[in-house]
């Protein structure tokens, strides 16, 4: 497993329980997970979107796809959807400071 040992993997291991405490362990894994589940389920509907627009005899742009894919990771994942929120926020505050 990428060339780590098992003393590498239990010292790894320490340290992240001393980082983040065995409390959020847990909670860190189940993010991780709804996050890599939502977008699977994200990847799949735009591939079935975009075998519909194939059959239509349209062409698939990829901006267009690009755009899709930022558009529902910002709706279906909270955090990204609040990270962006922020991030319009400072650049408002930017502009009216300079």
């Amino acid at each position: 497993m990428f060339g780590l040992g098992t003393t590498e993997l239990i010292i790894i291991g320490v340290i992240i329980i001393f980082l983040f405490g065995a409390k959020r362990i847990p909670e860190i894994g189940r993010g991780l997970g709804q996050s890599l589940k939502e977008f699977n389920k994200v990847k799949k509907d735009l591939e079935q979107t975009s075998d519909a627009n194939n059959t239509d005899g349209e062409n698939s742009n990829d901006s267009n796809l690009g755009q899709t894919i930022t558009d529902k990771v910002i709706d279906q994942v909270p955090v990204v959807k609040k990270a962006v929120d922020i991030n319009k926020k400072v650049n408002i505050v930017k502009k009216i400071i300079s």
